[in-house]
């Protein structure tokens, strides 16, 4: 089970080896992908957590809905992550809806049973995903922090700079970060509007501290921007 052959290797956002059923034999014969067209839903809120999932390819949107019937947004998460998580640390019903964004979307699901062997016979792996659990709990208590009190602009100037942490490249001072995410996205994201999020950007980019297109955004010098 130590051996580098078993593991799933991604250097994308969570930076974490996640181990994939398809590479371990002894459960790989009893495992399939699901394939999920644009806008499909994995779960709904409510329903029985039973399983976590990795994302072989695509994007799953993460979120929930107010009482009002508003969407919430509280992730976007693309190959190589995993989501439905909590259902390790105690969470028997959905709080959250999970929905693919891309057609041809593809989960490799994972039972709780599953992944609690895999944890126990290696430690590193149960390290990881704890981690990841307590990184995520921390990234939406400083969300919601910034929806309360934070601006529109510094809401996503803090989101630009936590995007660099979270998956960003250091090219010398520059930081490219790579990402699908549309300004509709962002603007999910942060809490503001599309059209707020293309004036801000746009402003940034005028005063040379950003540069973007559709694969990536290039912060200047994260230091100045502000």
């Amino acid at each position: 089970m130590s051996s580098n052959s078993t593991l799933w290797y991604f250097e994308d956002v969570d930076l974490f080896n996640l181990m994939c059923p398809h590479k371990i034999k002894t459960i790989s014969e009893r495992h399939s992908f699901n394939y999920y067209k644009k806008n499909q839903f994995v779960y709904f809120p409510e329903e029985p957590a039973k399983n976590i999932y990795m994302i072989a390819a695509g994007r799953i949107k993460i979120g929930h809905y107010t009482e009002e019937g508003k969407e919430v947004v509280k992730s976007i998460l693309s190959t190589g992550e995993i989501f439905g998580e909590l259902a390790l640390a105690g969470e028997e019903k959905r709080a959250d809806f999970a929905q693919a964004m891309d057609d041809n979307t593809t989960v490799c699901p994972i039972s709780i049973e599953e992944m609690q062997a895999l944890m126990a016979e290696n430690k590193e792996l149960s390290f990881k995903i704890y981690k990841l659990i307590g990184l995520r709990i921390r990234k939406l208590e400083r969300r919601i922090e910034s929806l309360v009190f934070k601006d529109a602009r510094t809401r996503i100037i803090d989101f630009l700079k936590d995007a660099a942490a979270w998956k960003g490249k250091k090219v010398g001072f520059e930081t490219m970060i790579p990402t699908k995410l549309t300004h509709k996205d962002i603007a999910n994201l942060t809490g503001t509007s599309r059209q707020t999020v293309t004036t801000i950007l746009n402003e940034l980019k005028e005063k040379n501290l950003i540069n973007f297109d559709r694969r990536k955004i290039l912060i200047r010098d994260i230091d100045k921007l502000c």
